[in-house]
């Protein structure tokens, strides 16, 4: 009596298991990173002359090809922080007056709401980090460290907008504020600005931690729009 051979069930696939990686970034992500902080870093509004940016050198820096770090600069040119110039170079991008006045004035209404916001929906424990934020600053001690105080300016302004809990006003608001963190640097010291800026600070905190949502908004509005006519009248290094 013959019998059919029976068939074989097909093997099972072999499984390949890796390792999660450490770091996914791509050699593109990080030279932006890089590059972008070495920008920021670079106090541009400071320097008297442009400030050439070279490929060769850069890629050579950062232990890469010259390919990722070209895609980098092609990122940052679309965001407004290089530009290229044909048979020049790449060149860090210095805002005009009227540009810089224009962004101000935008982060003004994105910054304003989110102060209103963080009164509706913030945290106490939150908030409290604000007012926290300025302690160090007491007793006549703001101008003998005004580089610390223009760090905690800054951080203060971000603060607000980042316990909005807005995903998207957080997401307009970060490109917008790396350039307006350089001339923030700038204009912290000229004049009487800090402690005009400490005053201004110190009458938001006490509105939000009292929940007062329309005069938290106006404050927080009001004190950008005076950076704003600041940068109009006295920013000439600017033109």
């Amino acid at each position: 009596m013959s019998t059919t051979p029976r068939s074989r069930e097909p093997a099972a696939p072999i499984r390949v298991v890796l390792a999660p990686l450490d770091d996914t970034s791509t050699f593109k992500d990080r030279a932006y990173a890089s590059l972008k902080d070495v920008i920021v870093s670079l106090n541009v509004y400071e320097q008297p002359g442009e400030v050439r940016l070279d490929e060769r050198r850069l890629a050579q820096d950062l232990g890469i090809s010259r390919t990722p770090v070209r895609e980098a600069m092609a990122q940052l040119e679309r965001e407004g922080f290089v530009r290229s110039v044909p048979r020049r170079g790449i060149y860090v991008v210095r805002k005009t007056k009227q540009e810089v006045i224009e962004m101000i004035t935008a982060w003004a209404a994105l910054e304003s709401m989110a102060a209103r916001l963080l009164t509706v929906t913030g945290k106490d424990e939150d908030i409290a980090q604000l007012r926290k934020m300025f302690t160090k600053f007491e007793n006549g001690t703001l101008h003998a460290k005004l580089d610390e105080y223009s760090e905690v300016n800054i951080e203060f302004h971000q603060s607000i907008i980042r316990m909005s809990g807005n995903s998207v006003l957080i997401d307009l608001a970060e490109n917008l504020f790396t350039h307006m963190r350089m001339i923030r640097r700038k204009t912290i010291g000229e004049s009487d600005r800090a402690d005009r800026s400490i005053r201004d600070h110190m009458n938001i905190i006490e509105a939000i931690e009292r929940r007062e949502t329309e005069r938290a908004e106006e404050l927080v509005r009001m004190h950008a729009l005076g950076l704003a006519e600041h940068v109009r009248k006295h920013a000439d290094y600017l033109d």
